[in-house]
């Protein structure tokens, strides 16, 4: 590799970039990039705010983006995919571990400690086979033979935990990619549809209705979708029992009643999972009917803060809420696709892009599955939107109401806690007493190719690509 470029070098080519817009000086833009605190990957904005007093109207203070570089404000992009913006993966990733340990551990963000003692587990839900794939090694991280059979794709190695084919299928001709990509389209439904049939089957297991079971106890859960190395997605969810509060609106967990147990749980999640269905269109593939893979895990999380009697299936609460929020921040990128949205002349060029060939065949069949003409009635799916997901469109990370708190409160706290510390220097106006009027408009995304280079250097991280302009967004 090259040796790094001196930053004396840099300086010329971003004084050129700032110079060809505005003409204004390094000093800010230095001052706009301390503030990404490490974005890759910046919002640029145009605008203007105003600050008036609101008893008087009085204006206190103008900004406008006219006196910036560029004539364009800098923001975080608060992308949550480690991929595409480390930082502001980082961030979310931070954010929701607090949210998930708020669920588990009670105490902080209105959720109450006696949380601690509900019946709670870690399930995981995955798909079923389209065909057999490469393995690597077992769980204890020994290597084993990948497909010892006599019959049929078989391979006898004993794959590294990185050898690329890992994921790969043994016989590509064979595999169901019509099925595979459609069970990804489908993961979102299924998971819905699993968490209606999970209540139903914890009434039935308890010896009650549905209505009467609800009146006693409330299903809670916080759940992230994980790419497996084949390029399918499963679920890794939190599922707790609580009681169900006198008040309809109240949304603080209580502790359930004692038939509430975690056996009951445990059996309803199994049940549950092998009994959803959903009818898969009828595209010649040899998947009939969409369903849960018979892979299902189910895991009591313990209580305490570390594992009792070098118990390994045991989890603890601080390993599964930063288990859930290292997920959160990846997609289906890990699989070996692509992490943005692709075009037809895009279709090509996949592997050149970076996607291994199994993706980009998953690639393909989604656009394919997805041309208007020839398959209308899957226009919903929007296949071709999602084909870089491999047909996967649903959200990352979720919740119930009543788990714990919203990532939108956490970062409102943290807001709350900047604005305090400005008011405290005086840097910063009463919002009980003043009003703001704000304009902004989307200027782009992305740093300049000179700024790319000295921000790069700034932050110790690899530059990133050229901004986009908004007309070609």
């Amino acid at each position: 590799m090259s040796a790094p470029t001196p930053l004396a070098e840099l300086v010329g080519p971003v004084i050129r970039d700032l110079a060809r817009r505005s003409g204004k000086d390094l000093t800010r833009w230095l001052d706009q990039v301390a503030r990404l605190r490490g974005c890759t990957e910046p919002v640029r904005l145009t605008g203007e705010t105003l600050t008036v007093d609101a008893g008087t109207g009085e204006v206190l203070h103008t900004y406008t983006t006219n006196t910036e570089p560029h004539g364009q404000l800098l923001v975080r992009c608060g992308n949550r995919r480690a991929s595409r913006c480390p930082s502001c993966a980082e961030l979310y990733r931070a954010d929701t571990y607090h949210l998930i340990r708020a669920g588990l551990i009670g105490g902080t963000k209105g959720v109450p400690e006696t949380v601690r003692t509900h019946p709670r587990v870690f399930a995981t839900l995955t798909a079923p086979s389209f065909g057999p794939v490469h393995r690597g090694p077992n769980k204890n991280s020994a290597p084993q033979v990948c497909h010892p059979r006599r019959t049929g794709p078989a391979c006898f190695d004993r794959h590294a935990a990185d050898d690329p084919r890992i994921g790969q299928p043994l016989d590509p001709d064979s595999y169901d990619y019509i099925g595979h990509v459609l069970w990804n389209a489908h993961a979102g439904d299924l998971w819905r549809r699993f968490t209606i049939y999970l209540r139903r089957h914890l009434a039935g297991a308890a010896g009650m209705s549905q209505a009467a079971f609800n009146r006693q106890v409330k299903v809670s859960f916080a759940k992230v979708a994980e790419y497996q190395t084949r390029g399918v997605v499963h679920f890794h969810a939190i599922i707790r029992l609580d009681g169900r509060p006198d008040d309809p609106d109240d949304t603080t967990p209580i502790p359930p009643p004692d038939s509430a147990t975690v056996q009951l749980l445990d059996g309803a999640i199994r049940s549950a999972a092998a009994a959803v269905r959903i009818d898969a269109p009828d595209l010649g593939q040899p998947t009939t009917d969409l369903r849960w893979g018979d892979q299902v895990d189910v895991k009591l999380i313990n209580p305490a803060d570390f594992d009792q009697d070098g118990e390994a299936d045991q989890l603890t609460e601080q390993k599964v809420a930063g288990y859930v929020a290292k997920y959160a921040t990846k997609a289906a990128e890990s699989a070996g696709t692509l992490d943005r949205r692709i075009r037809s002349q895009d279709l090509t060029r996949l592997r050149e892009k970076g996607a291994n060939e199994h993706a980009a065949r998953l690639i393909r069949t989604a656009w394919t599955l997805g041309d208007p003409i020839t398959h209308p009635e899957l226009l919903d799916l929007k296949l071709r939107k999602w084909a870089h997901m491999l047909g996967f469109r649903g959200h990352f990370s979720t919740r119930s109401r009543a788990y714990a708190t919203t990532l939108g409160k956490i970062r409102q706290e943290r807001a709350d806690y900047r604005q305090a510390q400005l008011l405290e220097t005086g840097w910063a106006y009463d919002p009980d007493t003043t009003l703001v009027l704000a304009h902004w408009r989307f200027a782009g995304q992305g740093y300049t190719p000179g700024e790319s280079l000295l921000a790069g250097h700034l932050n110790d991280q690899p530059p990133k690509g050229a901004h986009h302009d908004h007309d070609h967004e």
